[in-house]
Formats: C-alpha cells, structure tokens, sequence
C-alpha cells in the first residue's frame, strides 16, 4: 500500500475516479499546510509556466500580415501551445491558484480548516502574480514581441484589449467555464500514473478552454501587463483599470468554477460519507 492506494495495479491502468477523489483530497491537505515560502516559491514558477504558456499561444495564433489563417484550427494550435503551461506545473512541479481550487475538497472533508485554504490561495495568488510580472519583463526586455516585423507584438495587444473589453458577467462567466476545464484536467492528471498520461489529459481540457476563449485568472496576469506596456506607446492604450477589473472578475469566476462546480460536486459524489472514503484505498 502506499498513500491509501494499492500498489499492484499496473502501470498503464488509470486510477478510478473515488480514487481519483482520495488522492484530490489527501494532496489538499498536504498543499494546506506546506510551508509559506516553499508555497511562494513554487507559485511563482507557476506563474512564469503559465506566461511561458502564454507566449507560446501569442507567436502560435499570429499569422504574417496578408495571410489568411482558419480562425477555428488556429484557435486549436493557440490551445495546444498553451497547454505547455500546465504541463510544465503538473509534471515539472508547481503550485497554480486556479488548480489549487481543488483544495475545497480537503476543507469539505473536514480535514483543513477554512483559514489554512485560504492561507494558501493567497500566498499562491502572490507567488503566481510574481511568477507571470516577472516573466513578462523578460519577455519585453528580450525584444520577442518584434518578431515577425512586431506582429507578435500588436497580437499581445489585441490580446490584452479584448479581455479588457469584456463586461463583468461575461467575465465571470468564462472564468467559471475556464476552471471548470482546468481543474477537469487536474483531476485527469491525478489518475494518471505516468508523465505521458499527464500531458495528454492536460492537453485536451486545456486546447479546449483556450479555443473557447475562456477566461484564466494567471494567464491573464501575463497577458494583460504585457498587453498594457505595449499598448501604452499606441494610439489606443488599454486601460489599467479595465485590466484590474478583467482580473478581479475572472479570478472570482474561477474561483466559483474550480470549488464548487468541480472540487464541492466530486466531494459530494465521493467523500461526503465517511464510510465511503476508503473507497480508494
């Protein structure tokens, strides 16, 4: 036996779902009570993961000056460039606000207590803030947004002012469907047992809300300073207020999304009676 799961499955066979839900909950608690600057540290490679996710999605969906491109398939190439994002957290080690939603089921199991999930989301929320500034420095100061005569560049914008541009409710909305997906993914990586499954249950969820356009509270603390720096020698800047607003609407949708839409509802399904969580072991 090791950590409540039997050891003699092979290799190739995926955990089952009440599984999948004991080990959600058991990570949970370990995540809760980590060490503040372990935590920090790993949100901040979290945050420069997703930006470098990001990046990788800017140069994917910019297409030269005269080209025509299929919106849908380059949507789809954008959402699979993105995924690199996710598995560089998952697989490489990293903590993520929008995953560590999942930590609700820990707390509805009783195991945590309010103040330590919380504790978490914000030293995470710190550290991937950090992590996307920090990224998006670099990614000014090495000149990429010049590439292809500064047509990355102006998508970085075009970016940056669409997700300005949303309403609340839209935003709210998009940040519930983006986590639902994104912590979808997480839990398909928890019953994964090899570094091959991980990625491909990470690519599929992720390319999905990406395509989409759903929207991702630390991707957009990449893709909304970088778009604001960029913007602001242009005619039309993006406002910093409207990027603050985008972010603050967002982080809520995901935070709604990831716990109870995901996190509470396999609670439910699987850890609510205490007679059933051996279920995994």
């Amino acid at each position: 036996m090791k950590g409540g799961v039997k050891s003699d499955v092979p290799m190739f066979e995926a955990y089952a779902p009440p599984q999948i839900a004991v080990r959600v909950r058991e990570v949970g608690v370990a995540k809760a009570t980590a060490p503040a600057m372990t935590t920090l540290a790993l949100a901040v490679l979290g945050g420069a993961f997703i930006s470098l996710g990001g990046l990788f999605y800017t140069v994917t969906v910019t297409s030269e000056p005269g080209v025509g491109a299929h919106w849908g398939l380059t949507r789809l190439a954008g959402g699979v460039a993105f995924s690199l994002g996710l598995v560089l957290v998952v697989v490489g080690g990293a903590e993520l606000f929008t995953g560590n939603n999942l930590i609700a089921m820990a707390w509805a199991s009783g195991r945590i207590r309010t103040g330590q999930v919380f504790r978490n989301w914000g030293w995470v929320y710190l550290g991937n803030l950090l992590g996307a500034l920090g990224t998006a420095v670099l990614v000014i100061l090495s000149g990429v947004h010049g590439l292809a005569d500064g047509a990355i560049g102006e998508t970085a914008v075009r970016i940056a002012r669409a997700k300005a541009d949303l309403d609340a409710t839209e935003a709210v909305a998009r940040g519930v469907l983006c986590n639902v997906l994104v912590c979808l993914a997480v839990w398909l990586c928890m019953g994964a047992r090899g570094v091959a499954d991980k990625i491909l249950a990470v690519v599929f969820p992720i390319s999905a809300f990406v395509a989409c356009g759903f929207e991702h509270s630390v991707a957009n603390m990449y893709f909304l300073p970088i778009g604001v720096a960029l913007a602001a020698v242009s005619a039309a800047p993006v406002a910093l207020r409207d990027a603050l607003s985008n972010l603050l609407f967002v982080t809520l949708g995901n935070v709604l999304g990831g716990t109870v839409l995901v996190a509470l509802v396999y609670w439910f399904i699987y850890l609510r009676d205490s007679s059933r969580e051996g279920n995994g072991s």
